[in-house]
C-alpha cells in the first residue's frame, strides 16, 4: 500500500466515522440519563431527508441543517412523551420511531419530488463542502502516489501530508463531531448538569429527593440527543452524499449503539470505537476484493465487515459492559 492510498483510507475513515460518532454521543447522553434510545436510526434518517429536502428547495444548506435538527428533535419529543411522560417501554418506542421514519421519509419524498423516494441532487450552496485549513499545501496526489512512505519520512514531509490530506479538507460538520467529544466529556464530568444527568441514570430517586426534576433532566438528555442525531443525519445527506435516498442510514444507528456499548458509555472511548467502525467501512469501500493466501474474498464479505463486528461486540467479546443501573426503567415518583 502506497502512502497516498493509506491517507485516502484514513481520510475515508474520518468521513465514515462522523455520523457514527454524532449518533454515538447522542446515545451516550440519552442512556446516561436512563433512557435507552433504539430510535437513533430513525432520527438520523428523518434528519437526512428533511435536511436534503429543504436544502434542495431553498438552495441553503444551513436551512437544511436546521430542518434536519428540528425533525430529529420532534422524534425525540415523541420518544420522551412515550417513555418519560407515559412511562412506556423505551425499546418499543424506539423501534416504532425507526419504522415511522423509514416509511414517512419515502412517502413524503415521493409526494414532494416524484423521484422514487429520493430528493434532487444537491450542488454548491446546497451541500457542506470541504474546508481548506491554513497552510494545507503539499505535493500533488500523483507525486505522492509515486513516492514510497520511507522516502517521504526521510524528507520530513509526512506531517505536512497528513495535515493537508487527512486533517484539512473536511466539511465543517466533521470538525463539529470531533469537537463534540471533549465538549461531551466536559459537560458530563465537569459540570453540575452532567453530574445530575449521570445520577438520574443511576439513581433517579436520589435525584428526586434532592429536589431536582428527573423528568426535566431526561427530557434535556433526549433533546441533546435529538440535536446530535439531527447533525448526523444532515451530514449524511448534505455532506457525505449529495441528497437523500431511501434507507440511506443503512443501520448506522444500530452500529452507533454497538459502538456505545464497546466504549462502555465513555466519550473518548466512543471516539475510538467509531473510528474503528469507520475504518472497516472505509476498507470495504476502498478494497472491493482482497486476496488472502490465494483466496479471493468476495465483495459481499467486505461490505458486511462493519456489521460482523457489530455482532461480535454485541455478543459480549469486549469485556463486561455495565449500562447505567436505571437504564430502561421509567421513573415513578413515590407519594
Amino acid at each position: 500500500m502506497d502512502f497516498l492510498t493509506l491517507i485516502q483510507v484514513l481520510d475515508s475513515t474520518v468521513r465514515m466515522a462522523t455520523p457514527l460518532l454524532l449518533a454515538c454521543l447522542a446515545g451516550l447522553f440519552s442512556e446516561r440519563a436512563g433512557i435507552f434510545d433504539i430510535g437513533l436510526e430513525g432520527k438520523m434518517l428523518m434528519a437526512a431527508f428533511f435536511s436534503a429536502a429543504v436544502a434542495a428547495v431553498t438552495g441553503n444548506v444551513w436551512l437544511g441543517l436546521l430542518a434536519g435538527i428540528g425533525s430529529s428533535m420532534l422524534l425525540s419529543g415523541l420518544h420522551g412523551l412515550a417513555s418519560i411522560t407515559f412511562r412506556g417501554n423505551q425499546l418499543i418506542s424506539g423501534v416504532a420511531l425507526n419504522f415511522l421514519a423509514s416509511g414517512l421519509t419515502v412517502l413524503i419524498a415521493e409526494s414532494w419530488f416524484q423521484q422514487g423516494g429520493r430528493t434532487p441532487s444537491l450542488f454548491t450552496k446546497g451541500r457542506f463542502n470541504g474546508i481548506e485549513l491554513p497552510f494545507a499545501i503539499g505535493p500533488s496526489e500523483a507525486e505522492a502516489a509515486d513516492r514510497p512512505l520511507s522516502e517521504l519520512i526521510k524528507e520530513a514531509n509526512v506531517i505536512q501530508q497528513l495535515y493537508s490530506e487527512l486533517i484539512s479538507g473536511h466539511s465543517i460538520l466533521v470538525y463539529v463531531a470531533i469537537l463534540a467529544v471533549p465538549l461531551t466529556w466536559w459537560i458530563l464530568f465537569r459540570t453540575r448538569f452532567g453530574l445530575r444527568l449521570r445520577a438520574v441514570g443511576e439513581n433517579p430517586a436520589a435525584v428526586d429527593t434532592a429536589g431536582v426534576s428527573v423528568r426535566g433532566l431526561r427530557f434535556a438528555a433526549i433533546g441533546i440527543a435529538g440535536v446530535l442525531c439531527g447533525i448526523a443525519g444532515a451530514y449524511l445527506a448534505t455532506g457525505l452524499q449529495a441528497g437523500f435516498v431511501k434507507e440511506m442510514t443503512s443501520g448506522r444507528g444500530y452500529i452507533a449503539l454497538a459502538a456505545l456499548i464497546f466504549a462502555k458509555w465513555r466519550p473518548w472511548h466512543a471516539l475510538g470505537a467509531c473510528l474503528l467502525f469507520g475504518l472497516l467501512q472505509a476498507v470495504a469501500l476502498r478494497f472491493q476484493s482482497i486476496q488472502l493466501g490465494g483466496v479471493s474474498i468476495p465483495v459481499q464479505v467486505m461490505d458486511a465487515l462493519p456489521y460482523i463486528l457489530t455482532v461480535v461486540i454485541l455478543a459480549g467479546f469486549v469485556g463486561k459492559a455495565i449500562p447505567p443501573r436505571a437504564g430502561g426503567q421509567p421513573y415513578v415518583k413515590e407519594r
